[in-house]
């Protein structure tokens, strides 16, 4: 936030004199028990649980972290969404929620293998969801076998070292090896990576394009924006009570916060500094990273979705273990009416024509300096009691 918009906001000496004391001592750190979980689950009498651990790490749409696990039948893992935790004005299909349980499944996977054990995963036993609703039935039920077969997955090192990096990346793009690592991680499910850097600088700029575009909606969209809103946690007291969501801790925002300048309850309108200012930052990232990543499914059904989940977080370790950074750019693959051209658009230039392919991710790719790991809610929130 630019000091002198504030001090102009603010309307003078009272309220910039104890805004002035409410970031002295102010740090942008994460309280450490937002980012606890990221210590591993320690030792558990039940292997089960430290499967979890590790699968509550995984990457999720606004960071949600929707995944309520049934541990009632021995050797079995029963998971199923967390209906208040959903995204209806940008996901209203639950899209993005069923490739964020894909991710959990993925990592839990990659975990069970890490203890000699084969995660026979059955999704949706009791059928699947509707193609626009999610309901109360399972999403999957993992059983787990000791299996002397089973290898460790190399990805498996990488869980810990995960971020979803919303930064500034540098202008050099991702090495040929690196990209060929991120194409093969994805082999297990039947999904098409892409590709696009500086050796293609016209559908390099129609990729920044779309974009741009798509924040811009989302932004200067009421219910779209107010939806982020909602799930804002400002301050290290908020972020530790929820452990979930968009995390903010710049201490100029929490000293606007506390003197009443940020208003989460009010869509800021398309001109205001508010909504200008993060499309002007949005779009200088945009105009430098160096490279985008994407993947298609032919269909859409929701065991698609859910895999394509599972490949996701993979190339994302793969990206890792490689140096890279990723960032999903979900908002022109969102299926609310106002993103219909950049939806369109985006389908067209990765040759990806809809309803036959669907582009399940689309994301920044490079390299970006390091950052805290995200909230985690911890093992408890995730278990559902008898």
């Amino acid at each position: 936030m630019d000091r002198r918009l504030f001090i102009r906001l603010a309307g003078g000496g009272a309220i910039a004199a104890a805004t002035a004391t409410t970031l002295a001592g102010c740090s942008s750190a994460l309280p450490p028990e937002a980012i606890a979980a990221w210590q591993g689950p320690g030792e558990q009498a039940d292997v089960r649980r430290w499967l979890v651990g590790h699968a509550l790490l995984a990457p999720h749409s606004h960071n949600l972290q929707s995944w309520l696990v049934d541990l009632g039948v021995p050797g079995e893992i029963t998971l199923f969404i967390d209906r208040g935790r959903l995204l209806p004005e940008t996901d209203p299909f639950s899209r993005q929620m069923m490739m964020s349980q894909g991710t959990f499944i993925e990592l839990l996977d990659l975990a069970a293998r890490q203890k000699g054990l084969r995660a026979d995963i059955t999704l949706f036993p009791q059928g699947a969801f509707s193609p626009t609703t999610v309901d109360a039935r399972p999403t999957a039920r993992i059983r787990l076998l000791p299996d002397a077969a089973v290898q460790p997955d190399p990805l498996f090192a990488q869980v810990f070292r995960r971020r979803t990096n919303r930064e500034a990346y540098e202008a050099r793009e991702p090495d040929a090896a690196a990209l060929q690592a991120i194409t093969a991680s994805v082999q297990p499910h039947a999904l098409r990576t892409g590709f696009v850097g500086a050796a293609q600088p016209e559908a390099l700029a129609q990729h920044r394009r779309i974009a741009k575009e798509a924040w811009r909606i989302e932004l200067v969209t009421p219910r779209t924006v107010l939806e982020s809103f909602r799930v804002l946690r400002v301050g290290p007291k908020e972020i530790a009570q929820h452990r979930d969501g968009l995390s903010l801790n710049d201490p100029m925002v929490r000293a606007l916060d506390a003197v009443g300048l940020f208003d989460r309850s009010v869509a800021p309108g398309p001109d205001d500094f508010a909504t200008t200012s993060q499309i002007q930052d949005f779009n200088t990232k945009i105009d430098t990273t160096p490279a985008f990543f994407w993947l298609v499914s032919e269909g859409n059904d929701r065991a698609t979705q859910v895999n394509a989940g599972r490949a996701y977080v993979r190339a994302q370790l793969a990206a890792t273990a490689a140096g890279l950074s990723m960032q999903p750019l979900s908002q022109a693959l969102q299926e609310y009416p106002e993103q219909t051209v950049p939806y369109t658009d985006i389908h067209q230039l990765v040759g990806a024509p809809a309803p036959r392919f669907t582009v399940q991710m689309w994301a920044r790719l490079g390299v970006a300096p390091a950052i805290e790991p995200s909230p985690r809610r911890g093992l408890e929130a995730h278990i559902l009691k008898a």
